[in-house]
């Protein structure tokens, strides 16, 4: 995949998740900083999802760890265990708002 074809899977990427947050009823706020997004709980933990365009992965630290995950398949798949992106981001922040959260 081009460096391109990349940022643009990307970039729609952490729009899908802004948009999911945006009609969620959980107590999280998010910032978006050139290809990072930052998710803020109500409790004062944090997620962290970017970019990293050098390995073509996207990055998630969580409370519980940190993943990575690459494009195959036509979805994002974690490189240890090849859970689905938005399936993973979701019990990560349920886990960390305390109340169920789907992207």
């Amino acid at each position: 995949m081009t460096e391109s074809e990349f940022n643009r899977l990307a970039d729609e990427t952490l729009a899908r998740i802004e948009q999911s947050l945006d009609g969620c009823d959980a107590d999280i706020d998010y910032e978006t900083n050139g290809g990072v997004l930052e998710l803020s709980f109500g409790n004062g933990s944090k997620i962290i999802v970017n970019r990293q365009t050098a390995a073509q992965e996207i990055w998630v630290a969580a409370k519980s760890g940190g993943y990575h995950f690459l494009w195959r398949e036509g979805a994002w798949r974690g490189t240890r265990d090849g859970e689905e992106l938005f399936a993973a981001l979701g019990r990560y922040a349920s886990e960390q708002a305390g109340e169920r959260v789907s992207f």
